[in-house]
C-alpha cells in the first residue's frame, strides 16, 4: 500500500501560511523510521527537529537503575525537538519511535532562524509547546495516582489519535517500559481489556475493537490532554 509523503500531513506545517511554508519546505528532508529507533539520547546535543507524519514518538526519561518512563507522545499533530527552539540544545529525556513511518526532518539552523523571525512558526511552536507540557504534567499525574488498567487506556487512546488505523504493533515489554510498570501489569490488565472485548492483542499487535469502551474506562487524564492538545492546535489554523 503506498503511503503519502505530503510534508502537509504534519499538522504545524499544514497551518503556515503558504508564504512561511513555502521559505522550508526545500530544507525539509523526509526520513524513515523503525520502532525502537532513537531520535535523541538525553543529555545529548540535538541537531534537527522532527515533524512526524505517520511516526509516533515517545519521550522519555531515564533512571540509573536502566529503568524508564514514557512522559509525553507525539504525531502528526507535533515537532520532537523541542529544545533546540526553546534554546536548551540538549534534553533530559529520549526521544525513541513508538509506531514506525515517517516524518520530516528540519536542520538546527532552520528552525532556529524560524523561530527567531517571531512569525507563524513560531507562535506554532510555542502553543505546541504549551500543549506538550499539559501532556507531561498529566502523565505524572496519571502514572502517581490511576491504576495500570486507567494507564493503559489512556495510553492506547493517545497513539490511536495519532495513527491512521485502530492497531498497534507494540509488545507487551515495550508498553511496560512506556508505562515504568512491570511487564506482569501490563499483561494483566491487556487480558482485563481483552476479555471485556475492548482489544485484541495477538503476538506484538493490539487492535482497538472499542474505543468509545475505551474512552468509558479511562480515567480523566486522556480527556484533559486531547481538550488541551485540540484547543491550542487545531488540524489547520491558517490556509
Amino acid at each position: 500500500m503506498s503511503v503519502s509523503t505530503d510534508p502537509k500531513q504534519n499538522h504545524l506545517l499544514a497551518s503556515l501560511p503558504v508564504e512561511d511554508f513555502k521559505r522550508i519546505e526545500l530544507h525539509l528532508k523526509l526520513v524513515t523510521f523503525k520502532l525502537g529507533d532513537v531520535l535523541h539520547e538525553s543529555g545529548g546535543s540535538i541537531h534537527a527537529v522532527y515533524f512526524p507524519i505517520t511516526a509516533i514518538v515517545s519521550k522519555l526519561n531515564l533512571l540509573a537503575d536502566g529503568g524508564s518512563a514514557e512522559i509525553a507522545v507525539i504525531g502528526n499533530e507535533g515537532v520532537v525537538g523541542m529544545a533546540l527552539f526553546m534554546g536548551g540544545e540538549t534534553t533530559t529525556n529520549r526521544a525513541v519511535v513508538q509506531s514506525a513511518g515517517i516524518a520530516y526532518r528540519l536542520s538546527s539552523k532552520i528552525i532556529k532562524d524560524e523561530f527567531t523571525r517571531g512569525g507563524p512558526m513560531q507562535h506554532l511552536l510555542l502553543r505546541f509547546t504549551q500543549a506538550l507540557m499539559t501532556q507531561m504534567t498529566q502523565t505524572a499525574i496519571c502514572n502517581r495516582h490511576h491504576s495500570v488498567d486507567q494507564q493503559l487506556c489512556r495510553w492506547l487512546l493517545l497513539s490511536l489519535d495519532r495513527l491512521a488505523s485502530n492497531e498497534l504493533v507494540m509488545t507487551q515489554e515495550l508498553i511496560a517500559n512506556m508505562l515504568g510498570v512491570r511487564r506482569e501489569g501490563v499483561t494483566e490488565a491487556a487480558g482485563k481489556l481483552q476479555q471485556a472485548n475492548l482489544i485484541a492483542y495477538s503476538r506484538g499487535h493490539i487492535t482497538v475493537v472499542d474505543r468509545k469502551g475505551l474512552e468509558d474506562r479511562c480515567c480523566e487524564c486522556y480527556a484533559v490532554v486531547k481538550t488541551e492538545c485540540d484547543r491550542l492546535l487545531p488540524d489547520r489554523i491558517a490556509e
